[in-house]
């Protein structure tokens, strides 16, 4: 199964992304060959390109060139591995490995971030997952700000065979949560996903509301909402660590799933949300299917930027 999402991993950060492609494929190159001043230079360029940021840039150029300092027959597979160990480092404790507590009755997972970050889709995806999984899952369709959601969260369910609880446009967020923590316990679903709506984060009313939905199903379990993960669009870059912390601010992140893996230039940008909140992402969005929702591997995604397994 890993090896599966090894080449899942490549596949998708190769296919149809053109300056990313560009960036692994320079970077490959550049492994092949001897070390020097310039091709440390082009590496550097690379990284950049790919989005890893300043601190991760630095921190792999560094550690490249210190080993280039004291041995100058350095090739670039050595230069590979000292790259894939260094990110080993920074990503160290950013796997999450999310087990549903059987204590929560039901566990209630909600999903936030702004309009575009494909967080309706991820919800369906998340609840087929789990599903497939053998949990009971349900969702709640608390996205009633805009008009297009809850018919795009139900055309999802059906294609999916996913219970859902839905309300109707413009209707109180905040009720369609506890309508379905309340369905969930009816119907014994050990498992509730909310799609909140989509919002920007800078807009202090819009987040109140997020924090209404929270107070809300706490009337019905005081611990809920259990999993507060964002779901962010992992082709803005630095904008995206941006959200990530005004979210975090606000809500209390406890996890992170990054969308778009399959579709951008900038596969660096999760490093960079990682390093910033210290959280864990679960998940990766690495295409358009069910199953294209990914639990996050460290040794797959440096492998597929490295050539290299995490293994210092």
């Amino acid at each position: 199964m890993l090896g599966n999402l090894f080449q899942k991993f490549k596949d998708s950060l190769r296919r149809n992304t053109p300056t990313f492609q560009k960036v692994l494929g320079k970077i490959g190159t550049l492994f092949a060959s001897k070390l020097d001043a310039t091709t440390l230079d082009q590496l550097e360029e690379s990284l950049y390109a790919a989005d890893f940021g300043v601190e991760t840039t630095t921190e792999i150029l560094d550690e490249i060139r210190r080993a280039h300092h004291h041995n100058k027959d350095l090739r670039g597979q050595d230069a590979a591995h000292i790259g894939a160990a260094t990110l080993t480092r920074i990503l160290a404790n950013a796997e999450g490995r999310h087990t549903p507590d059987p204590a929560h009755n039901p566990e209630v997972i909600a999903l936030i971030g702004v309009n575009g970050a494909g967080k309706t889709t991820t919800a369906a995806k998340l609840a087929w997952r789990l599903q497939q999984n053998g949990h009971k899952v349900i969702l709640g369709a608390c996205d009633t700000f805009r008009a297009a959601a809850n018919a795009q969260i139900q055309t999802w369910a059906q294609r999916l065979n996913i219970e859902i609880v839905t309300s109707q446009h413009g209707a109180d967020a905040a009720a369609v949560a506890y309508d379905t923590l309340h369905a969930a316990r009816a119907r014994h679903h050990n498992i509730a996903i909310l799609d909140t709506a989509g919002r920007l984060h800078t807009k202090t009313h819009l987040l109140e509301e997020l924090k209404k939905i929270g107070r809300v199903v706490q009337k019905l379990d005081p611990s809920a909402p259990h999993h507060r993960w964002l779901v962010v669009d992992g082709s803005l870059g630095s904008n995206s660590i941006d959200q990530a912390r005004a979210f975090h601010a606000s809500f209390g992140l406890t996890g992170l799933i990054i969308t778009k893996l399959d579709g951008t230039s900038r596969g660096g940008a999760l490093v960079g949300i990682h390093r910033a909140l210290q959280i864990p992402i679960h998940y990766v969005g690495l295409g358009e299917q069910p199953d294209d929702l990914q639990p996050f591997s460290t040794q797959a995604y440096i492998e597929a930027l490295f050539g290299e397994t995490t293994t210092p």
